[in-house]
C-alpha cells in the first residue's frame, strides 16, 4: 500500500511539473505583429504610430510608420522589457517600455528634441 501511495504521489508530481512547463511555454512573450500606438509628448503634441515588428529570440526588427514617415526599426526584448530605436544616429527616436500580453506602454525620447509616454495595442 505504501508503494502504491508513493507511486500516486510521484505521478501527481510529474503531471504538475508538466503542467507548469506548459503554462510557461504559453506565457512566452512574442512581439511579432502589428502594434498601434498612442504617443503623448511633453510638448503637448500627440501621435499614432504603427510598428510592424518581428521578434527573433531577444532581437526586434521591423518598421515604424507615423509622423516621421516610414523607417526601419531595431530593438531588443528581455522578459517584459523592450527597447525600439529608429532614425539617424545622434537623433534616434527611442521607445522603452514593458509588454503585457497584447498591450505595451512606456516612455519615448525623440532624439532629445521631445519626450513623452506611449501606450500600444497589438492588432
Amino acid at each position: 500500500m505504501k508503494k502504491f501511495n508513493f507511486l500516486i504521489v510521484c505521478l501527481i508530481a510529474v503531471f504538475l511539473m508538466a503542467g507548469a512547463g506548459f503554462v510557461l511555454a504559453e506565457d512566452k512573450i512574442d512581439m511579432t505583429g502589428t502594434w498601434d500606438a498612442d504617443v503623448k509628448l511633453d510638448s503637448g503634441n500627440t501621435g499614432a504610430p504603427i510598428f510592424v515588428l518581428k521578434q527573433n529570440e531577444n532581437k526586434l526588427t521591423g518598421t515604424y510608420r507615423g509622423y516621421f514617415g516610414e523607417s526601419p526599426v531595431k530593438g531588443t526584448i528581455k522578459d517584459q522589457d523592450f527597447e525600439i530605436r529608429f532614425g539617424e544616429p545622434g537623433s534616434e527616436a527611442v521607445y522603452k517600455g514593458k509588454i503585457d500580453g497584447k498591450k505595451m506602454s512606456g516612455t519615448v525620447d525623440l532624439g532629445g528634441q521631445d519626450k513623452g509616454t506611449f501606450t500600444g495595442q497589438k492588432k
